[in-house]
């Protein structure tokens, strides 16, 4: 029984994320590490592009199969057989079809391979046309983001833009990265990012890529992401404290930026679960920044440290994530209308908790990965009704960046980068 290596990881994956909820960003390097180049290559593009093409897949699937009740493992077969038949070239199609086949026996769900075996072929030869009930039903099918997602993107964006999201969702994100301690004075190679000094874009992770990472001499990192991280930089504080900080890109990057302005910093970090305080150690020794001092708290219930005692504090809250689906494409499927009357109220929480340590004069800044006008705007009006001695700031970033709230936001489809929200407040009493 023929199965390559590439295909067989990225079933397991793919069974393990629909069945149990887990996140490609934590599977996908565990089952990598094992893989020769070509095949991993391989995985990650069936694995992200049957995630990101997944409910326009099973729309295919009920299509030719007439609605039937299927286990998991033959509907995530079929779904990868017809992703590379669909859209991967330079894969042959007996290659799809047989592997597809495989995958299912090596399931033991060996009666299903005939109809397996059906389906594919009947793919090879013509892609069926689907119907739509209405226009939001074509978006949310030829796009793979469940309705009440883009229903939910179009009362706070519009139609248009809403679908241009998702559209840009499905898109393979450019590559960023930064430089750990000294960077080159003129890395060849790459582009310089126009949103963010320092930042660079690659179209692919290549071997050298993969080498430099390998040796801690760059880091992979949205340029959303980094320019929170800018934002904070620019200027220095005396103490400085990141209460969300796991698993640490931003707070080695403003960590490095800081001791570079001066000797006497000091660096706060935490989070609150040992797995993510773990990971924020290893990020900031992998860095070689072993100075950044790391706790380990609630931040809802409250933050072991004296009021007004930090110049700086940057909120980078949990949050629903809808503005990583590019990169994280499993989000849009995990999610569920109740997280957006969950989420808000623990931001609150934490958000109100982080401004108690604020000086008078100093910055508090709140950002999220969120896309989401309850996870952002609400939140920080909210903060700003309970809490007469903060004004807003508008965010040191592009103009274009900047909202007529006052606020700064990063779009997908408008900024090719993960979308991120930024507020910053001031201390006034």
């Amino acid at each position: 029984m023929k199965i390559s290596p590439a295909r067989r990881a990225a079933f397991e994956i793919l069974c393990r994320v629909d069945a149990d909820k887990a996140f490609t960003s934590v599977l996908l390097p565990t089952f990598e590490d094992s893989l020769a180049p070509a095949d991993r290559g391989l995985c990650h593009e069936i694995v992200l592009g049957a995630l990101r093409r997944q409910i326009y897949l099973d729309r295919l699937i009920d299509s030719l199969t007439r609605s039937r009740k299927l286990d998991l493992a033959v509907r995530i077969a079929l779904r990868i057989g017809i992703y590379q038949l669909i859209f991967l070239d330079r894969v042959p199609a007996y290659s799809a079809i047989n592997e597809s086949v495989n995958l299912v026996q090596m399931a033991k769900k060996t009666s299903a391979r005939g109809l397996v075996n059906a389906v594919l072929r009947r793919i090879s030869v013509n892609v069926p046309t689907l119907e739509f009930s209405d226009d939001l039903d074509r978006v949310s099918v030829e796009t793979s983001h469940p309705r009440w997602l883009l229903e939910k993107w179009i009362t706070d964006f519009g139609f248009s833009e809403a679908e241009q999201i998702a559209v840009s969702n499905n898109d393979m994100p450019r590559i960023a990265f930064r430089f750990v301690g000294e960077q080159p004075p003129s890395p060849v190679g790459y582009q310089q990012s126009e949103l963010v000094s320092g930042c660079y874009i690659a179209t692919s992770i290549d071997r050298e890529l993969r080498a430099k990472a390998d040796a801690g001499e760059i880091y992979f990192q949205d340029e959303a992401s980094q320019l929170v991280a800018q934002l904070v930089s620019r200027k220095p504080a005396a103490k400085f404290f990141d209460i969300c900080a796991a698993p640490g890109g931003k707070t080695t990057q403003i960590a490095a930026a800081y001791f570079r302005a001066g000797p006497k910093r000091t660096v706060v970090a935490g989070d609150l679960r040992d797995t993510r305080v773990d990971l924020l150690r290893a990020t900031c020794d992998r860095h070689r920044l072993g100075a950044v001092l790391i706790a380990q708290y609630d931040a809802e219930t409250g933050l072991p440290f004296a009021d007004q005692s930090f110049e700086t504090v940057l909120v980078d809250a949990p949050c629903s994530g809808t503005g990583t689906i590019r990169h994280n494409p499993e989000i849009r499927y995990f999610l569920e209308p109740a997280d957006f009357g969950r989420l808000p109220g623990k931001q609150r929480k934490i958000l109100n908790n982080a401004s108690n340590l604020v000086t008078p004069g100093g910055r508090l800044i709140y950002s999220t990965c969120s896309l989401e006008r309850q996870e952002n705007e609400m939140v920080c009006g909210e903060f700003l009704s309970e809490n007469t001695g903060f004004t807003r700031s508008p965010p040191e970033v592009s103009a274009s960046l900047v909202t007529d709230e006052g606020f700064a936001r990063t779009l997908p489809h408008r900024d090719g980068t993960d979308g991120f929200f930024i507020a910053e407040f001031k201390r006034v009493a």
